[in-house]
């Protein structure tokens, strides 16, 4: 059943969250008031090259400040990075963690953590709040506008052995600071900005029709809707827009608040599938994969699809709820295409180097199954319902 006002549930958060043009400079203050001595700060090759990273770092050499640097993080972060984490932040005798980058960084950096605090491998921590203890201090630098990791309870790696993406989904994992300044998103890139920004729609959408949905977080997937839809293709046009940036910065904070506590569905439980097996980009996956797993479930929720169109911009005057709904569906689509996502998976294979099979369905439909993300879709789907979604994709 849908969650009603007077049901009790719980809202999960960051302590303390810095967002807007110059928060990133605040970061060396923030470790000072903490007590910190030395963080290992969580990154990839893509920031180091980029120079976001000496960005973060000059802040902290000119206060002061000791650090250590694991910079091996690659997308679709595996277990094999968690265990160099771990090893790089024992070596260095760090004393709390920093994440910098987008969701991958993150992710490794919680499930860094994770292992630290908790002790075995990350494997042992897989579903939903299997954590014993809390994460030592951790600050989450955001250079992406979609992932929401930077304040999520989530954490999304891939087990190299099953090329499953194992989801980890427990409030000891969420950031103690999270920060996200459109400056340090001004240089990504046209398609990573629209994969994240899509990311951050499906987030909204998913929690907007979850089962466990609430007033609360209607109210963060509302605001999401019209930020992307306001700010998103402008932000892809031009990476220098700052006024589309920061919309993009609010709109992939409100769209996590929004699935950090009304969950996920198909989509990502899917997408996760694809990432696993092929290293495919997350945003593109659920940008590729939303319409569809959208139409399938349409009939639980027409209501909620013929209000998202109102959000979303579109005309809805004397239509039905399903005629409305269908609208909301295509705008989705639209604005996929509209930001250069490619019109299916194969496709989006052939963009990325990856041969996309057919054969390796079946597994992938039981993965999805079994993925935590599933658990609120609002329409039970059967083993051939979600093969028959991915065909249709394909």
């Amino acid at each position: 059943m849908h969650s009603t006002p007077y049901e009790a549930y719980e809202f999960f958060m960051p302590s303390k969250t810095i967002i807007g043009v110059g928060a990133a400079e605040q970061v060396p203050v923030r470790i000072k008031a903490l007590g910190l001595k030395k963080p290992l700060i969580v990154t990839d090759k893509g920031i180091v090259q980029t120079g976001l990273a000496k960005h973060i770092t000059d802040k902290l050499d000119a206060a002061g400040l000791s650090y250590a640097i694991y910079d091996q993080t690659i997308p679709n972060p595996t277990d094999k990075n968690v265990e160099d984490g771990v090893a790089a932040y024992k070596k260095a005798k760090c004393d709390s963690l920093i994440t910098l980058g987008g969701g991958s960084p993150h992710d490794c950096g919680k499930a860094i953590g994770i292992v630290l605090s908790n002790g075995g491998r990350i494997h042992d921590y897989e579903g939903l709040d299997k954590l014993k203890a809390p994460l030592m201090p951790y600050i989450a630098i955001n250079t992406t506008a979609g992932t929401a990791s930077e304040m999520t309870r989530f954490a999304i790696i891939t087990d190299l052995s099953r090329h499953v993406k194992m989801a980890i989904v427990d409030a000891r994992v969420t950031p103690l600071i999270a920060i996200n300044d459109p400056i340090m998103m001004e240089g990504m890139p046209p398609f990573l900005t629209a994969a994240t920004g899509m990311d951050a729609l499906t987030h909204a959408v998913e929690a907007f029709v979850s089962n466990a949905a609430t007033p609360m977080t209607d109210a963060c997937a509302i605001q999401a809707f019209k930020q992307i839809f306001k700010y998103l293709r402008r932000a892809v046009a031009d990476g220098r827009d700052i006024e589309a940036r920061n919309g993009m910065c609010n709109a992939e904070y409100l769209a996590g608040m929004a699935f950090n506590n009304a969950g996920l569905g198909y989509v990502h439980a899917m997408a996760h599938q694809l990432g696993g097996f092929y290293d495919l980009p997350h945003g593109a996956c659920n940008a590729v994969l939303l319409p569809h797993v959208a139409r399938f479930n349409l009939i639980s929720r027409v209501d909620r699809f013929a209000e998202m169109a109102m959000y979303f911009g579109e005309d809805v005057t004397g239509l039905s709820n399903r005629d409305a709904a269908d609208c909301a569906i295509a705008a989705m689509a639209r604005l996929a295409e509209d930001v250069g996502i490619p019109d299916g998976i194969v496709a989006l294979g052939k963009m990325c180097g990856k041969d996309v099979k057919e054969k390796d369905i079946p597994v992938m439909t039981a993965n999805a199954q079994k993925d935590v993300c599933a658990l609120n879709n609002p329409r039970r789907a059967s083993d051939a319902e979600i093969a028959a979604l991915f065909k249709e994709a394909l």
